[in-house]
């Protein structure tokens, strides 16, 4: 799951959590929308730790040219 898909999670938690007044016999809504944005929340955090160990700065090799004049 990428960044798009962390924020939505984000995003449906706190519709849930403070947009809506649905009262479910079984489910607390409030409660599930908490969960969803938790897990949103993990997920940016270990998909930006990740993003982080990839970005590693490869250098050239160096190349050491010869001066001519010094073949001759």
């Amino acid at each position: 799951m990428g960044v798009g898909g962390c924020i939505a999670l984000i995003a449906v938690g706190a519709i849930l959590t403070f947009a809506t007044d649905w009262e479910a016999e079984s489910v607390n809504l409030d409660l599930v929308g908490v969960i969803l944005m938790a897990v949103g929340l993990i997920g940016i955090a270990t998909f930006t730790s990740m993003a982080k160990r990839r970005r590693t700065i490869v250098t050239p090799p160096t190349v050491i040219e010869r001066d001519r004049q010094h073949d001759l």
